[in-house]
């Protein structure tokens, strides 16, 4: 597959992720798009479909090998766990977990926000997400 298709199937990607279904990412998928390829943006595939709360889609980008940890953004946005917990969305968090997510791994490479910090934020708590994350081992 030549360079610039992988491009727009990684930008369509990043689309289906956060707007589309399941169904619609699996056949990009098999189409030849990478799981884990950011879009021109630096948003990844997984963390569109997190912080949408597509538990689904996460399901799909996991099994074909999207890393659960790996961040997005140019430092603007962050790990798949860190949005998923900061909009309460407790089934996309489940599902990253049971993919290895790290409970405990802060975004901004380490020096931002817990996944548990953004779940216990103090403007929009997420008391179901929070129990999730700390049946998880996340700490304070």
């Amino acid at each position: 597959m030549n360079r610039r298709r992988r491009k727009k199937l990684s930008k369509r990607l990043v689309w289906a992720a956060m707007s589309g279904t399941a169904g619609e990412v699996a056949a990009l998928l098999r189409a030849g798009a990478d799981p884990d390829t950011a879009d021109p943006d630096g948003t990844t595939p997984l963390y569109a479909a997190s912080v949408h709360g597509a538990a689904a889609t996460v399901r799909v980008l996991l099994l074909a090998g999207a890393a659960p940890d790996r961040e997005s953004g140019h430092g603007d946005e962050g790990t798949p766990l860190c949005a998923a917990a900061a909009w309460g969305h407790s089934d996309a968090v489940r599902v990253l977990l049971a993919h290895g997510a790290d409970p405990n791994l802060r975004e901004d490479g380490g020096h931002g926000m817990s996944p548990l910090a953004w779940a216990t934020k103090e403007f929009q708590p997420h008391p179901e997400t929070e129990a999730v994350l700390r049946a998880a081992g996340a700490r304070g």
